[in-house]
């Protein structure tokens, strides 16, 4: 199967390779959920980034870190949240905090506890006072007014999600609000698909977690399945919150206990034994189906076609496996290509690969486990733009379907 062709023993290692997964559109600016409770943050082919087609949407009201943010935003005005206060926009100019100390509230109470408090366009100082004495940020609403007014209005407030304390004199929370590095919370999507380096890469700059560090963490400490290998297809896609000081360690274990909250629910170890597999083969095809440019509804028909191979001991013949053993991203693939010495190399290698080859998605691994009935033996996507995709239990259509591929690839 390459990029969506299964091909037959004699097939032109050019006809079809996965589609080259960059990240999704959302990715950048995330803001759906996780796929896995909204459709999960898109696959990285091109797809809807933060949140993919089949999961249960909103689970997770991101407040603190490194919970994953669940897709609904919620009323957009004045709402306390769990664990903090939903803002309207404010635009205030950070001055010195000697100036308007005078006239806070000498006796606020001393810092309590902490309030993730998030800032969206909307309403003015008054809003916002209202909001933080209502969340316990401030005692009174006025203090934060009267701070606000002694400042001139030449810097604007970005939104975000901020970390301040209970029981904070107005000033400081205001010089808070207006501290360029005042902590806001960062949300990082992380799109359906990506292979483990590209998953680093992408959580470091979305995060601001030294790359180094990230790749430093022992993946016996994070908290994954008895079954795991490693992180490769367990850091589940999604949108996670992440706060001023979370470690390497505790963002990839929050994405781990993710991955182990979506297995639990859709019952994976179970699901995978009436199948005849082990739970880290099923998350293996899921990551196979995953890299295929189709569309989803034709993920539980390419992970049916996975099957009737294997039960026919029969190559798999997938190029997403070989590109992953070559760590390309290409939409062709060559015959030296095929001939790699890998055992992810299922031209030459029967069965499954050792391990998944990406990180899977609700949809992905809702497919693997519940495939479609057919029997299908191949599958080719004669137009990746457009994620056409066709499937048949003959070679002779096979073989038609490729030369449609190679049409649209120009290799004819």
């Amino acid at each position: 199967m390459s990029g969506g062709a299964a091909r037959g023993p004699d097939e032109d290692p050019h006809a079809g390779a996965p589609h080259p997964n960059p990240p999704s559109s959302e990715s950048p600016t995330p803001a759906t959920g996780g796929r896995e409770d909204t459709e999960q943050a898109k696959d990285g082919r091109g797809r809807d980034a933060a949140a993919g087609p089949d999961a249960e949407r909103g689970e997770d009201e991101a407040d603190t870190l490194p919970l994953p943010v669940g897709r609904r935003e919620g009323v957009r005005r004045a709402v306390v949240v769990a664990g903090g206060v939903t803002l309207s926009a404010l635009v205030l100019a950070a001055g010195v905090y000697a100036l308007v100390r005078p006239y806070l509230n000498p006796d606020d109470p001393g810092h309590t506890g902490a309030v993730t408090v998030r800032i969206t366009p909307g309403a003015g100082a008054a809003d916002v006072g209202e909001l933080l004495a209502a969340s316990g940020v401030v005692t009174s609403a006025r203090s934060f007014v009267e701070a606000a007014e002694r400042r001139e209005p030449d810097e604007e407030l970005k939104p975000g999600f901020y970390r301040l304390r209970t029981g904070m004199a107005a000033g400081e929370a205001l010089d808070l609000l207006l501290a360029p590095a005042s902590g806001a919370v960062r949300r990082v999507t992380l799109p359906e698909g990506m292979r483990l380096d590209e998953t680093l890469r992408h959580l470091a700059e979305q995060s601001g977690v030294p790359l180094a560090d990230l790749r430093a963490v022992d993946s016996r400490q994070v908290g994954l399945p008895d079954y795991a290998q490693g992180l490769e297809g367990f850091l589940f896609p999604a949108t996670y919150a992440v706060q001023p000081g979370t470690t390497a360690g505790g963002l990839l274990t929050a994405m781990a206990q993710r991955f182990a909250t979506v297995a639990d629910r859709l019952h994976l170890e179970e699901r995978a034994a009436r199948l005849g597999l082990t739970p880290l083969q099923a998350v293996t095809v899921a990551s196979i189906v995953q890299a295929e440019p189709a569309k989803d509804a034709d993920y539980p028909k390419i992970a049916r076609v996975i099957y009737n191979r294997l039960r026919r001991d029969m190559p798999l013949r997938i190029d997403s496996t070989i590109l992953y053993a070559l760590g390309k991203r290409t939409p062709r693939l060559s015959r030296s290509d095929t001939k790699v010495g890998s055992p992810y190399n299922t031209y030459t290698r029967k069965g499954l690969p050792p391990g998944p080859i990406s990180n899977p998605g609700v949809t992905a691994l809702k497919a693997a486990l519940h495939p479609a009935k057919g029997d299908w033996y191949w599958f080719v996507t004669t137009d990746p733009a457009h994620r056409i995709t066709k499937f048949t239990d003959k070679e002779s259509e096979f073989v038609r379907y490729r030369e449609e591929l190679n049409a649209y690839l120009g290799t004819n």
